[in-house]
């Protein structure tokens, strides 16, 4: 059957729906770029002016960080960090920072996604410093996969591979935020 404008309905229906495919799955990579972009913001939000922030404000940031991984999520920060499993555990981990500063810059995200499953691969630059003073630019990727949850995407696994640890000379002795 054709429309007034000769076009057949069948044609006019498959363009349709695969314009409608192409804007949701672009929406998802979106969501989940907010996402990731949230999860360094909080992350680094473990430290004030060169310091771990205080233990009540520590608590909130490490369960909103854990509240960005499904129930059952893994965060994998390899040999050097460790790997945790479920929101308690991935809160427990990260209210332990081996650090006093940190700055996550993620950077050429790959994302794919089927609509409710995705898989995603950053680059990650990080300017550091551990609590004995030492400061590093980390360089690594996170290979992550995530999950469509009640309509919000959400980390099923986060994998941390360091690439480069190189020590700053005098190192980032003045933390301003």
């Amino acid at each position: 059957m054709r429309d007034s404008g000769g076009v057949a309905h069948d044609d006019v229906t498959s363009r349709l729906a695969a314009l409608e495919h192409r804007v949701a799955r672009a929406e998802s990579i979106l969501a989940i770029q907010a996402m990731k972009a949230r999860y360094a913001e909080l992350v680094d939000a473990r430290f004030a002016r060169g310091a771990v922030v205080e233990v009540a404000a520590l608590g909130d940031v490490v369960a909103a960080i854990a509240a960005l991984f499904t129930v059952d999520g893994i965060w994998d920060g390899g040999p050097g960090l460790g790997r945790a499993q479920g929101r308690p555990a991935i809160a427990a981990a990260l209210a332990a920072p081996t650090l006093s500063f940190s700055r996550h810059i993620f950077t050429n995200p790959r994302i794919d996604s089927d609509g409710t499953r995705a898989t995603g691969r950053w680059d990650l630059l990080s300017p550091c410093r551990r609590r004995d003073g030492t400061s590093y630019w980390m360089c690594g990727v996170e290979d992550d996969e995530y999950e469509l949850v009640e309509g919000s995407w959400l980390h099923r696994s986060m994998r941390l591979t360091t690439v480069v640890m190189a020590p700053v000379g005098s190192g980032w002795e003045r933390v301003f935020v």
